[in-house]
């Protein structure tokens, strides 16, 4: 199931089903075409890196911020190789900005390095066979363990704004809001892993029940409680379940 969701708002906006032996790939570009997308900013992971995909997202009058990753070998390398170049003093090849955050959680030290390449030029072959990449970004991650280890993951990206490292890096966090905000909630108020349903359109349709459920309580500011507290009050109280249907 791929699933559109309003970062700022915390809401699901559509979703769309994968179908048996496909992938993202053939459901994303047919979620992007029912939605209103209109001066929007649209993240996709890397198996969204895709010509199609991009050229809709900019038929659409939206930008976009994407993941690239070794499916797209020749545009990884490109990308890849530019950002060596930046580093040397003597690079030409547009602007390049930066930026560090050091976060620290569940016993482990984080950086992020976050890096930004701008007016590009000539600099990238590959902005011809692909629809308005205005600026590259890179995100690296340095994580120490508590047992002293240490691991550096890195990700490249390409978007159609001209994004300093630090507009960047805000995006990309805004970005992972999808995990802790509505894949993490779906699994811990609605048991959504639990399920067992399996057969026909089930899963889809229940789903999109879950997903309409989760809006409306979303939207009740009314009380500070958990997603799974209002969820409960609303099996139990019938007058609590109406206030959140009349007021959506």
């Amino acid at each position: 199931m791929v699933s559109a969701w309003a970062q700022q708002q915390g809401l699901v906006l559509g979703q769309r089903k994968v179908e048996g032996k496909s992938n993202e790939i053939t459901a994303i570009p047919d979620l992007l075409k029912v939605l209103y997308l209109k001066g929007a900013i649209v993240t996709i992971d890397a198996i969204g890196c895709q010509k199609e995909i991009v050229s809709t997202i900019i038929g659409k009058e939206a930008n976009y911020l994407i993941t690239v990753k070794k499916n797209q070998r020749l545009l990884y390398d490109e990308i890849e190789a530019l950002f060596k170049q930046a580093l040397k003093p003597d690079w030409a090849g547009g602007e390049h900005s930066q930026c560090k955050l050091k976060q620290a959680e569940h016993g482990r030290q984080e950086t992020r390095f976050y890096r930004s390449l701008t007016n590009l030029g000539r600099a990238l072959v590959a902005q011809e066979n692909w629809c308005q990449i205005t600026s590259l970004g890179m995100a690296e991650y340095m994580r120490v363990e508590k047992n002293g280890r240490t691991t550096i993951e890195r990700r490249y990206y390409i978007s159609s704004l001209s994004l300093s490292a630090k507009e960047f890096s805000r995006i990309i966090r805004g970005h992972w809001s999808i995990e802790n905000q509505l894949h993490w909630v779906l699994d811990v108020a609605f048991h959504e892993d639990s399920s067992k349903v399996r057969k026909d359109n089930a899963p889809e349709n229940l789903a999109i029940i879950r997903h309409i459920a989760l809006n409306l309580l979303k939207q009740d500011c009314r009380e500070k409680r958990s997603i799974r507290s209002k969820r409960n009050r609303a099996g139990w109280d019938n007058d609590y379940l109406l206030s959140l249907i009349i007021n959506s």
